[in-house]
């Protein structure tokens, strides 16, 4: 029997909180969602002025982070031509994200959700997420 961790809603709350809190410092509305080690949603915000592909986006970021246990940006630098990771873009049904803006939740070692954040730069979005997980964790 496996015991697995998991975040709660109570803890997608707090990383959403942190995300919207600096997407609201940088002007730049943001759509975040968290979700589960498996990928699954468990919240979701879409504030207000923030764009409509980032709805889906923001969703696939979190899923990326979570089943591969990394940010998605570390797949945008290997994702190249010639690079043997490169068409691991087209699993997951199209959904596995190479772009800037989904972190992985990791406890004691352990992925227990993802953040991912979008409609700003990837930069942008990649700072609400960090944003997030320093609420999170208290830091």
């Amino acid at each position: 029997m496996l015991t697995i961790q998991r975040l709660s809603l109570a803890d997608a709350v707090k990383l959403i909180e942190g995300a919207s809190e600096h997407a609201t410092k940088i002007d730049v509305p943001m759509c975040i969602s968290v979700c589960d080690e498996s990928g699954n949603l468990i919240a979701f915000e879409r504030m207000d002025g923030a764009k409509v592909l980032s709805v889906s986006l923001s969703a696939d970021k979190a899923f990326t982070s979570a089943i591969s246990r990394r940010p998605t940006h570390d797949y945008n630098e290997l994702c190249v031509p010639g690079n043997l990771v490169f068409g691991i873009q087209t699993s997951s049904g199209g959904r596995f994200s190479t772009v800037g803006g989904g972190f992985p939740v990791i406890i004691e070692g352990n992925t227990v959700g993802a953040i991912g954040c979008s409609s700003g730069t990837a930069e942008q979005d990649m700072a609400c997420c960090e944003a997030g997980l320093s609420r999170f964790f208290g830091t």
